[in-house]
């Protein structure tokens, strides 16, 4: 049986859920709540967090700006992993919620709480992803989670729950989309964006304006890179949070980043999930060009073989897990030899690598050449394909042997 906490400290965002679940949580158990709000790059959503969150009877309210350390201890590792979910998801909710956690419980031990609450459904991956990251952090924490035990199933009877006690909340019936916004991306879901075959609306995004209505003139940007992680944008040298606030406003102004998937979530249904990361696919791709030029084919294709896995790990939320740490040593060891300097040119939604440049490149003009030179002896390459292709041949004969 769930036991009755002696405080709780609740992951708040000031939107419909958490608006809803602190008024909730305190009506229910009868115990002191704190909300805590993790700035990771909101900007001006976090300014009503913290009058909204007293009014709303929180005990306490900490806002902490973690934007530093989010971008440089969660998003870069991912980056040097090159990871990408299912094709096409660059992980940005996904490697939020396990620093929301390992703040969340320093919070609760800080209070003396021995609970914590968040707003995530039973039907999607932060529970998940919260909740792991709390029992690795605090084994012995209670969570609580709203969504999988109270009787407000769906959205509209939170809206109508709102209403009812007063609650502001920044969810109409017409626009009643679920956001999730950071420094990485922002993330679209619920309402209209449920039917799969409904385009999204234009004035739905936030981050970045339509390829269409970008610039008619192109614009280049250099990024330099050491041991895998970006340093410097144009010349400048940048902290990771600024770094990455640079390249979301050149991204934005380009209309780079916009993304319209269905994705597998970890709970076993499907999810349509419309996102912005503009900042972050210019990333990626200079990240996956310079590497182009300096890992090792053979480690290259041993890392790119484990990005799915890696990609699965982030998405089902075991970023504190043995085999993600594992995994992350070896290809931090990979990313040793990935510096340098990347060329993009930013035009109409695409970020295209237009140069590449480094001082460790594995590139040798002289042996890739066309011309004559005296490094490859083009002849060798008869016994090469011979002694390959000699599998094929054995095969070959037995199958013509036997009709």
């Amino acid at each position: 049986m769930e036991r009755k906490p002696n405080k709780i400290v609740l992951a708040y965002s000031g939107g419909l859920d958490t608006s809803v679940i602190l008024a909730w949580l305190i009506e229910q158990y009868e115990v002191p709540v704190v909300a805590f709000c993790a700035d990771l790059g909101q900007g001006e959503e976090l300014s009503p967090v913290d009058g909204k969150a007293r009014s709303g009877g929180a005990c306490a309210v900490y806002i902490d700006d973690l934007r530093e350390e989010f971008v440089r201890d969660f998003v870069f590792p991912v980056f040097r992993a090159s990871t990408i979910y299912e094709h096409t998801y660059l992980l940005g909710t996904s490697i939020a919620r396990p620093l929301i956690a390992k703040r969340q419980v320093e919070i609760a031990r800080a209070e003396g709480a021995d609970a914590v609450a968040h707003g995530a459904t039973g039907k999607g991956n932060d529970q998940v992803r919260f909740e792991l990251s709390c029992y690795a952090l605090e084994p012995e924490i209670q969570v609580i989670a709203p969504w999988r035990t109270w009787d407000l199933g769906s959205r509209t009877k939170l809206i109508e729950y709102a209403e009812s006690k007063g609650i502001p909340v920044p969810v109409t019936r017409e626009k009643p989309y679920s956001t999730d916004r950071n420094l990485l991306h922002i993330s679209f879901e619920g309402g209209v964006l449920e039917d799969p075959w409904q385009e999204p609306y234009e004035d739905m995004f936030v981050m970045s304006v339509s390829p269409e209505s970008a610039p008619d003139k192109p614009e280049y940007v250099e990024i330099d890179f050491d041991a895998g992680d970006p340093t410097h944008v144009n010349g400048e040298k940048l902290s990771p949070a600024n770094l990455l606030a640079v390249l979301n406003q050149l991204g934005g102004r380009h209309g780079i980043g916009r993304v319209d998937l269905v994705e597998n979530r970890y709970v076993g249904m499907k999810s349509r999930g419309v996102y912005e990361t503009p900042g972050g696919t210019i990333l990626y791709n200079a990240h996956r060009a310079l590497e182009s030029l300096t890992l090792d084919r053979e480690v290259m294709h041993l890392r790119d073989s484990m990005i799915p896995r890696y990609a699965e790990m982030v998405y089902y939320g075991y970023w504190f897990a043995p085999e993600r740490e594992m995994l992350q040593a070896a290809i931090d060891e990979s990313q040793k030899v990935v510096s340098g300097t990347v060329r993009l040119k930013l035009y109409k939604g695409n970020a295209s690598v237009v140069g590449r440049k480094s001082d460790l490149s594995l590139y040798n003009p002289e042996v890739a050449t066309f011309e004559e030179d005296d490094v490859y002896s083009q002849a060798d390459a008869e016994g090469f394909i011979r002694l390959n292709a000699l599998r094929l041949r054995i095969r070959a004969k037995l199958r013509d042997q036997n009709g």
